[in-house]
């Protein structure tokens, strides 16, 4: 399958030692145990995390009214003295913020941005309409669970200005063959509640990669029928599966997939360490990648920070 056209992305800054990482809480309010132990991994990473005015806001099961969230995110991409920012947890809300945010100001200010599950709401918003590269990664309140491949992950990936390679070892092919594309990750029930709004990320020749929690094979099954019934999978150029967690046994979620994306005529595999598992690598999302079933390899064409 021929190269597709990637568009030209805003690089963050590659953070160093020192840098100061905002903390972000766009969807759930957090449990403080799990959050100060993330706090003194970034810590130990040589990062000097910023916990801004209103973090622990609670609005019943949202981490403040949608204004407030919105806002709290605007101030760290705008202020200067914040170099990067990490999200304090998914959970649920971050689409409820869309509408509120300002695409222009913030494409103004790129800074690295990482988060994951209910996050994918806003990478989408921060690659397609912002133009931004960001990062696919574990939250504060999973990096405290110690996972050094997580953790060593992370630091490469905001860290160095080098191309990534991610080789799923136990790889399973559901379709053969090799594409590239620009790269878009995230979670499969936030996109398909994202599906049919003003806020639905363009896969369009994208190498597409998904995971999720907590869902029966069924409901599986019933979002990847309602997206393709959608057009979403229609010009796709190739999809990763990351972790399915609590979602029935592996092989149930390939078939499923199989089964569901019959007829695409593209590259799937599965088995790449990315979601609600132990381990949950960071992924540089926006930029060109190659997504190869015989190396079982997802190969970042190009550096994701300057």
């Amino acid at each position: 399958m021929p190269s597709s056209i990637v568009p030209q992305m805003n690089l963050p800054r590659a953070l160093k030692p020192g840098d100061r990482i905002g903390i972000a809480a766009p969807a759930s309010p957090f449990d403080s145990k799990s959050f100060d132990a993330g706090l003194r991994v970034l810590e130990s990473m040589g990062f000097n995390p910023v916990v801004p005015e209103g973090l622990f806001e609670k609005n019943g099961f949202l981490a403040g009214t949608d204004q407030h969230r919105a806002d709290l995110l605007t101030r760290l991409f705008t202020d200067p003295a914040i170099d990067g920012i990490i999200c304090a947890r998914g959970g649920y809300g971050s689409m409820r913020i869309l509408p509120l945010l300002d695409a222009d100001v913030l494409a103004k200010h790129p800074k690295v941005f990482v988060g994951f599950s209910d996050i994918t709401a806003l990478i989408g918003f921060l690659v397609q309409r912002c133009g931004m590269t960001v990062f696919h990664g574990p939250s504060v309140t999973t990096l405290g669970d110690g996972n050094p491949q997580t953790r060593d992950c992370l630091q490469a990936a905001l860290t160095r200005a080098e191309p990534l390679t991610l080789t799923a070892e136990a790889g399973q092919t559901i379709g053969s063959g090799r594409a590239e594309g620009p790269f878009f990750c995230g979670n499969l029930t936030i996109l398909c509640h994202l599906t049919g709004t003003p806020f639905q990320p363009d896969l369009k020749d994208r190498i597409l990669l998904i995971e999720d929690r907590g869902e029966a094979p069924y409901r599986i099954d019933r979002m990847l029928t309602q997206m393709r019934m959608a057009g979403c999978f229609q010009d796709l150029a190739g999809l990763a599966l990351g972790s399915f967690t609590d979602c029935g046994s592996s092989r149930q979620i390939n078939e499923i997939v199989a089964d569901r994306l019959n007829g695409l005529d593209i590259p799937i595999l599965a088995g790449f360490d990315a979601g609600h598992e132990g381990v949950n690598l960071t992924l540089p999302v926006g930029g060109a990648v190659r997504l190869d079933t015989a190396s079982r390899t997802l190969s970042f064409l190009n550096p994701a920070v300057r």
